[in-house]
């Protein structure tokens, strides 16, 4: 169990990221690619990816991203809130010398790591910060990520902003309590000590740095965080999220059949708008004056398409918009105001 020591210092500080981090996606996604574990919600992304994968690249990654225990801490960095590929990368080559060997030595030391280790040359020149290593290792990521995650972004992204959506009304309803009691139950709130489901015992006290809680698309199970947090940066504790079955395969074979005019009939814009900060069925059902099973059929239409993402939360269903809703909401139409919503189901 991990046990992070909060002071209030650290409650005023504490956050939630508005967005998949793609460094820890790559370095969770690729733990399970190679890993032997039946994760059915995965099974269809991994029946896609791994026969793109390119062997030299799988074998660096391999090397440095064994499927259980230690990982390096500067795969994934902290990012200073800029979470865009090609900065994250950028920032993962600037590592300096010292912490390289430092963060290799130790994996090679890991008693969980693959012996004999793959890739030891590749791993002793990137210890050494040797600029060649430093370039196989930043095409090795980016093909990684141009492979297995590019295509998926969309609904990981999706999926991402349905769990900010909950953490908001969390925070909106609770507060800073609300919010942590939220994690239920792989993370408890025992004030002032958040505990959280970990392979290792271990304290954490943030000692007024406050903490990020950064969703994982790919974490499973559990959080996890780095082994040895930079001093003076703030904590990152990386947390799974809730899933939906069938993610991988995007809108399905039903949404052939539904059309624009289908689509843009006025409550269904309505909902589409309004549900960009999360709204339960109920919800919509009382701001519109329509049925519940009416919501139902409208929401149906919207995630088909892959405008709407729809996850239960307990006896909820709370829906939110996709980046493909929100793109043709900025871009296509806006609803005009009106009380009165007429047309058909």
């Amino acid at each position: 169990m991990l046990r992070v020591h909060f002071t209030a210092e650290d409650i005023a500080r504490l956050r939630v990221a508005a967005a998949p981090d793609p460094l820890w996606e790559i370095a969770n996604s690729f733990q399970i690619l190679i890993g032997r574990d039946s994760l059915l919600v995965f099974g269809q992304w991994r029946s896609r990816v791994r026969p793109r994968l390119i062997r030299d690249s799988a074998a660096l990654l391999t090397a440095l991203l064994p499927p259980h225990g230690y990982s390096p801490d500067f795969l994934t960095p902290d990012l200073g809130g800029y979470p865009d590929l090609e900065s994250a990368v950028d920032t993962v080559l600037r590592t300096p010398k010292t912490t390289l060997r430092g963060d290799l030595s130790r994996l090679v030391a890991s008693p969980t790591r693959p012996k004999p280790p793959p890739s030891a040359t590749g791993l002793r020149a990137l210890a050494g910060g040797e600029p060649e290593a430093l370039h196989d290792l930043g095409a090795a990521l980016h093909g990684y990520y141009r492979r297995a995650l590019d295509e998926f972004w969309p609904p990981i992204c999706a999926q991402v902003a349905a769990d900010g959506a909950l953490r908001a009304r969390a925070v909106l309803t609770g507060g800073t309590e609300g919010l942590l009691a939220s994690f239920e139950p792989v993370m408890r709130w025992r004030p002032p000590v958040l505990e959280v489901d970990y392979p290792v015992d271990r304290e954490l006290r943030l000692d007024e740095r406050g903490l990020l809680l950064q969703p994982s698309f790919y974490c499973v199970r559990r959080p996890v965080m780095l082994a040895a947090p930079s001093p003076g940066r703030t904590p990152v504790l990386v947390y799974p999220i809730q899933h939906i079955l069938g993610w991988a395969q995007g809108p399905d074979a039903a949404s052939a059949g539904v059309s624009l005019g289908d689509l843009m009939g006025r409550t269904r814009a309505a909902i589409l708008e309004d549900v960009v900060a999360g709204r339960t069925t109920g919800e919509l059902a009382d701001r519109f004056g329509i049925s519940g099973s009416a919501v139902s059929q409208h929401t149906a239409v919207l995630r088909r398409v892959g405008l709407l993402l729809s996850m239960r939360r307990g006896k909820y269903m709370l829906h939110t918009t996709t980046p493909a809703g929100l793109a043709l909401l900025n871009g296509a139409f806006h609803t005009p105001p009106d009380n009165h919503w007429t047309d058909s189901v």
